[in-house]
């Protein structure tokens, strides 16, 4: 395992450190390679919850959310599933300031675009997140997608990207149709079955998991679920591990 951030000789310096913003950049930069990579960024709690109450931010705190920011100050693209969208009140994702220079570097625009996924189209159209973003927000689904969705959606001047000869969006196609469009460093915020299928069709290269000193009970889902298990786990090597609060920010790369 290698420490992201160098650790004082002193551990006793570590105490209420809090990571600033351009820390955590340098951290989670993108890997410097050709081709798409698809981070996903989740919180769980200690006891496997990945919501409390059918929404993440309860397992979630100060850190996490400045972690939640600067991965998407980085990315290209945000891609996040219709239920996730409904569940959360999601809104288009905000230009900052803080990260205005190494947006522009990297050639990309002020705010990265929201990519919601959805096989139904059973969205509100006229919610910020399709009527007022900043950057247009993109809608991926499958050639199967119900017609008098698709007309909505259009009609409403939501870009629809169909991806995949199903009713559902094909992850692979996915991932082909948002470089097509030159969104390469890709950041999923789940939900739960999203992620599972992106896992279970080998693209998802990276898992950012916030792991919160939280204990759930219930029976909320796991952070990933919905796909058929693979005949053997999927294998992870942890390539850091960062600490603020209690709460530990890992990251994993698949093998």
């Amino acid at each position: 395992m290698r420490r992201l951030l160098p650790v004082p000789a002193d551990p006793s310096a570590l105490a209420d450190r809090e990571w600033s913003l351009d820390e955590l950049a340098d951290a989670y930069a993108y890997p410097a390679r050709d081709g798409v990579w698809l981070r996903a960024n989740m919180v769980s709690s200690a006891d496997g919850a990945g919501a409390f109450h059918g929404r993440s931010h309860p397992l979630s705190s100060d850190a996490d959310m400045r972690v939640f920011g600067v991965l998407r100050g980085l990315a290209d693209v945000v891609v996040v599933g219709a239920e996730t969208v409904r569940l959360e009140g999601y809104r288009p994702a905000r230009a900052r300031a803080a990260f205005a220079a190494r947006r522009a570097a990297a050639g990309q625009p002020p705010a990265p675009p929201v990519a919601v996924l959805s096989a139904s189209l059973d969205l509100d159209f006229s919610l910020p997140l399709f009527a007022a973003p900043a950057v247009p927000t993109l809608l991926l689904t499958g050639a199967g997608a119900p017609a008098e969705r698709l007309a909505a959606a259009r009609a409403a001047g939501v870009e629809v990207v169909v991806a995949g000869a199903g009713r559902d969006a094909d992850p692979a196609a996915v991932l082909a149709a948002l470089a097509e469009r030159g969104h390469r460093r890709l950041l999923t915020e789940g939900g739960p079955e999203v992620l599972g299928a992106f896992a279970r069709a080998g693209v998802l290269d990276e898992l950012c998991l916030t792991l919160a000193p939280r204990v759930a009970l219930g029976d909320a889902p796991r952070i990933m679920h919905g796909a058929a298990p693979p005949a053997e786990p999927l294998g992870l090597s942890l390539e850091s591990v960062l600490e603020e609060a209690g709460f530990l920010f890992t990251r994993y790369r698949r093998f």
